[in-house]
């Protein structure tokens, strides 16, 4: 298993510069954007897409530093109401799957997207309330009329392309627990499997979801593709007196009921040993992709804790199982 990083966080630097970085502190591994909410600051995209020399060039910089790309990054809502806007993302999309098919490269990672609550909506509507009834209504409409027709067009795209997408199953989408993820998988036809998760366990904690227990039920549904190593901290008090739904700005870490922290800052390494233990069993032995959002550490200081902590945790590989000689 590799420990990688996704190279959103350097954003500010060019790709010459990120793969140095890379490669200086030991990682294995990259995720880097293409479009959408990360946009694509490390990749021409475009050039990427028309030129087999550049891609070529491409991969022969990951190569000379021994890493690998474990996915293309397209996180995005290409089921926005604004139709400028889904498009844009949907083209994002497109455009990763295509390129990700050109590289060789098994898996692209987005959002599963959200509508709006009709066909005259103006912004997302995340529906997380069974009462009023009007809610079941929308949600319903949510799933019929955008959420399965598209997808399972998307669907049958990626397998056309022999190209996988991990959802990050994230609150304010409609995907962002494992039941909502299995339905969209279960929901869109033959190619529905191309449909997975990026598992991140970040989002899953404030939501009173147990990782390890999640990764097992996805692991046995064939369903983990990708994941995202970022740490979640609840303020106990703050929680106790709100709960976890918390709309204060990430940068109110004073007041929220819960942060991103960098991994070891909000569950100990014998968490971490457990997770990448249980990925172990479920057969997940790809990357562990760095994703810093710690608004108490700067950059560099988040990624080489978080690269700490689970050097402590990951197995490099499994020398099976062991047994004493009898004497």
């Amino acid at each position: 298993m590799k420990i990688g990083l996704f190279t959103a966080l350097f954003g500010d630097k060019s790709l010459t510069e990120v793969l140095d970085i890379a490669q200086s502190i030991g990682l294995g591994a990259v995720e880097i954007g293409a479009g959408a909410y990360p946009g694509s600051p490390h990749l021409n995209v475009d050039e990427l897409l028309n030129s087999e020399d550049a891609r070529n060039r491409f991969k022969d910089e990951l190569a000379r530093r021994n890493l690998v790309l474990s996915a293309i990054s397209v996180h995005g809502n290409p089921l926005h109401p604004i139709a400028e806007i889904a498009q844009d993302h949907h083209n994002a999309f497109i455009r990763g799957v295509k390129l990700a098919s050109l590289l060789g490269i098994e898996v692209v990672n987005g959002f599963s997207g959200c509508p709006g609550d009709g066909p005259n909506a103006v912004n997302p509507n995340w529906v997380t309330c069974a009462w009023p009834d009007e809610f079941r209504a929308v949600l319903e409409w949510q799933w019929n009329e955008r959420v399965i027709p598209y997808w399972t067009e998307q669907a049958n795209f990626l397998a056309d392309h022999n190209v996988k997408f991990a959802i990050e199953m994230h609150p304010g989408f409609v995907v962002y627990n494992n039941e909502s993820l299995l339905r969209l998988r279960n929901s869109t036809g033959s190619n529905g499997k191309q449909i997975g998760a990026n598992f991140d366990p970040s989002h899953l904690w404030w939501q009173g979801i147990d990782p390890i227990a999640a990764v097992r039920e996805l692991g046995k549904a064939g369903a983990l593709f990708h994941v995202h190593a970022k740490d979640t901290l609840i303020e106990p008090e703050t929680s106790k007196l709100n709960g976890n739904l918390d709309t204060k700005s990430y940068g109110d870490i004073m007041n929220r009921s819960w942060v991103f922290r960098s991994v070891g800052y909000g569950h100990d390494v014998k968490w971490w040993r457990d997770f990448v233990s249980t990925l172990r069993i479920v057969g997940y032995d790809h990357v562990l992709s760095i994703e810093h959002e710690d608004g108490l550490m700067s950059s560099m200081e988040g990624l080489t804790k978080a690269i700490a902590t689970l050097q402590e945790a990951v197995i490099v590989e499994s020398a099976g199982p062991m047994f004493w000689a009898a004497e």
